[in-house]
């Protein structure tokens, strides 16, 4: 696709996706409410946003055009396999507390995974109603919430983003809204099992924590040439997506 405007990174405070945009010409902002990086170029309330623009409000929606793009890493806390397991009584969380307690904390647990779920379900549904193009981004890997019950199924699925340069194999589901994916292959290595990249200095990966969830600057780039922008590489070949 073409980007006439710039891009508008939601839920992302690391600067990756932002700083590779802005290395191909692309003008791009980081949003979150958070700026643990020092990379957040709006410390905005993007849920509250969301809820704003849904209902019709002023919001930080209406400065987005459709030249823009949104890429939305929307959070996937109550969404990853390890919120799944999270919902029954084995899980490790509860051995110390009593059935009420346990069961309190499970429900109270699925009372956010509504909330999250009702803002992801409208931030797709504002892009559609506005004909903004937006990337929503979450994990596809394991037996995760959105693969059966949210309201739309991904536009794609990349099931080892080690093969473009990224620090797990992770596979990770893709929602394109008013947009549709360019296809290629900017694969840096033909051996995806071995490790490709290392996380910074000082950060090891959890199970479901920042460090987990960031990405590879090869692989924002690669990402980006691949299925936003369709730029061939030098390492590219051009073919229908694996």
């Amino acid at each position: 696709m073409e980007i006439k405007g710039k891009v508008h990174c939601f839920f992302e405070q690391s600067g990756t996706f932002k700083r590779e945009f802005i290395k191909l010409g692309i003008p791009a902002e980081d949003y979150d409410i958070q700026n643990n990086f020092g990379e957040t170029d709006h410390t905005d309330d993007l849920f509250k946003a969301i809820e704003d623009a849904y209902d019709g409000k002023q919001s930080l929606w209406d400065d987005i055009t459709p030249d823009d793009l949104i890429m939305a890493f929307f959070p996937c806390i109550y969404f990853c396999e390890n919120n799944q397991l999270a919902m029954t009584y084995h899980h490790a969380n509860y051995k110390n507390l009593t059935m009420k307690e346990t069961t309190d904390k499970i429900m109270e647990r699925s009372r956010n995974r509504q909330h999250f779920y009702e803002l992801a379900c409208k931030m797709l549904a504002v892009a559609k109603m506005r004909g903004h193009r937006l990337v929503m981004e979450n994990p596809w890997n394991g037996e995760t919430f959105l693969k059966h019950f949210f309201i739309t199924a991904p536009t794609m699925i990349d099931k080892n983003r080690m093969l473009r340069g990224d620090y797990f194999t992770k596979p990770t589901a893709y929602w394109f809204v008013n947009c549709q994916p360019t296809y290629g292959q900017s694969y840096q290595n033909d051996k995806p099992r071995r490790k490709i990249a290392s996380l910074p200095p000082g950060r090891e990966a959890g199970i479901c924590g920042e460090e987990r969830s960031m990405i590879s600057p090869d692989y924002a780039r690669n990402f980006i040439c691949d299925f936003i922008i369709g730029k061939q590489q030098p390492h590219t070949q051009l073919t229908l997506f694996d």
